[in-house]
């Protein structure tokens, strides 16, 4: 079953998304249900580290975690010979 869906976003938005999902050989609607796909179940808790757990709010959306932890260790080395 298929419902249809109204959206109010800016023009620009839509006409990037438009292009994109050409140039992917989709239609506008299939990008979209595909990159809904992509959310996570509400009802289901995601699987993260305890690391990155702590980290959950911290940062805004747009900003990337870097959960390799030897990533982690280089970092804290860095903040250790900074701050001697």
């Amino acid at each position: 079953m298929e419902t249809e869906l109204t959206l109010h976003l800016d023009d620009r938005l839509v006409k990037k998304a438009d292009r994109w999902a050409k140039s992917h050989n989709l239609s506008l609607s299939d990008a979209v249900a595909a990159l809904l796909k992509q959310l996570p179940d509400p009802d289901q808790p995601l699987d993260l580290s305890p690391w990155t757990q702590q980290l959950v709010g911290v940062l805004a959306a747009e900003g990337a975690v870097d959960t390799n932890e030897a990533s982690q260790a280089q970092y804290l080395d860095y903040l250790e010979e900074k701050y001697q």
